[in-house]
């Protein structure tokens, strides 16, 4: 037990005090590997055997970063910037909040996960600056929309997660249909919007000035004093471009690989970025994204060694034998052991399998109802993907609001997300525990 809880420890205390999010998790991996009983050798070729199950997501990443830089380079994203600066200024909160809702659109409506961050998001953070929005609102935004639409709605990946919970307890032993599944996280999913209506209109409400030192996005003035761009015949192009990654990611099964391929080459078909100029944008895209897909690469070998060495299962059992009998404190138990888990292993869907073959024996046990036990199940997978630094639903949002280099992973996504989606999720998915 202590493995999962010193390692994942570390890599928390490490990431809080700046060191790099790559070698914060290299650090606990090792060292989960050691307490293991493995050799150093043993532990670093355990960590990168595991680092293979995330390829193809970092390959994603990659491209998606290669895209979004392109539809930039097409100057779609300044015909963009100024429509938002005639229309939306001086209402920081109802753009936050329409944020959050294209955001939700991404999770079922549109399953193209966080694909649309890298392209929606670097072209807007003028807009930020010029009506001093606080980014960790915009972060508390686009966690939301990339979590709570799954937990809640049977559709696109949310459809996907019920099914993980349905399929993960009837393997252990009890039966819940998979469209009553939604039921039991109606709650927690009240909870995460508590969670957002907290950070956007009470934490980070407040005008929050830019650095201009440091800031890489042009100032609103000059935005203002530059021409306003016509809606050109490239510009079609562009969306002609995402319009053809959409689909095709759709038809190839969700594939955002084959998806942002699609896009990359239409803007080079249809001329909108010059041959010439494609080696230039493919290395600044790498440079937007390839440092999350890295993370994203090394925090899949830290969960490989976590789950090779059988810690992550001794954790959950020792917390559920140290629970007793149903009630409140029990359910906060399950709940933080969810927490922890998915913060090492950075991702709710692996994480619920193993919840439920070790939850489910011990809710049959004490006398929780199919549906609490799924409550406790999808709420304790849900915790910890807001705020781990290894998570799609950090990492997403990162990946655009760190595109001028001026908003830190850590403290400016993961700690806000963190208080305000694991507090609401943690107090109601015990009271869900309690009623259903």
């Amino acid at each position: 037990m202590m493995i999962v809880l010193i390692s994942v420890g570390m890599m928390i205390v490490l990431s809080l005090l700046r060191v790099n999010v790559v070698l914060a998790i290299l650090s606990a991996g090792i060292t989960a590997g050691l307490m293991a009983g493995l050799s150093p050798n043993d532990a670093m070729t355990m960590l990168l055997n595991g680092m293979g199950d995330q390829a193809e997501t970092a390959m994603s990443y990659i491209l998606l970063g290669i895209f979004a830089v392109m539809i930039g380079y097409s100057g779609i994203t300044g015909v963009l910037v100024r429509t938002l600066l005639r229309f939306l200024r001086g209402k920081r909160g109802f753009l936050i909040m329409a944020i959050a809702a294209v955001a939700c659109l991404s999770q079922n409506v549109i399953p193209v996960h966080i694909a649309f961050i890298p392209i929606l998001i670097p072209p807007m953070l003028h807009v930020f600056d010029d009506m001093k929005i606080d980014r960790r609102a915009v972060a508390s935004a686009l966690t939301f929309g990339l979590k709570a639409p799954y937990m809640v709605i049977p559709a696109g990946f949310g459809l996907q997660f019920h099914q993980t919970i349905a399929e993960g307890m009837a393997a252990a032993g009890m039966n819940v249909p998979k469209g009553e599944i939604w039921q039991a996280m109606v709650i927690p999913g009240l909870g995460m919007a508590v969670g957002l209506l907290t950070a956007v209109f009470i934490s980070y409400r407040k005008p929050r000035e830019p650095n201009p030192q440091t800031s890489a996005a042009a100032d609103s003035s000059d935005l203002e004093e530059t021409p306003e761009p016509s809606f050109g015949l490239k510009h079609m192009f562009t969306i002609i471009a995402v319009l053809g990654a959409l689909i095709v990611q759709l038809v190839m099964g969700g594939s955002l690989i084959y998806g942002a391929l699609t896009g990359i080459i239409l803007l080079f078909v249809f001329q909108v970025v010059p041959f010439r100029y494609g080696d230039e944008l493919a290395g600044d895209g790498i440079k937007l994204m390839g440092m999350i897909g890295f993370v994203m690469l090394t925090a899949s070998g830290f969960a490989n060694v976590l789950e090779e060495t059988g810690a992550v299962d001794n954790l959950v059992e020792k917390a559920v034998d140290a629970a007793g009998g149903a009630g409140l404190v029990t359910s906060a138990v399950m709940l933080l052991a969810g927490l922890v888990v998915t913060m090492g292993i950075g991702t709710s869907f692996g994480t619920i399998p193993i919840l439920a073959a070790l939850f489910v024996p011990f809710c049959l046990s004490v006398g929780y109802s199919p549906l609490a036990t799924a409550a406790l199940i999808g709420t304790a997978g849900a915790m910890g993907d807001a705020g781990s630094p290894a998570s799609d639903s950090t990492l997403g949002p990162t990946s655009g609001l760190n595109a001028d280099g001026r908003h830190h992973h850590i403290w400016e996504t993961c700690v806000p997300t963190f208080l305000h989606y694991n507090i609401p999720l943690f107090l109601f998915g015990i009271l869900a525990a309690a009623v259903l």
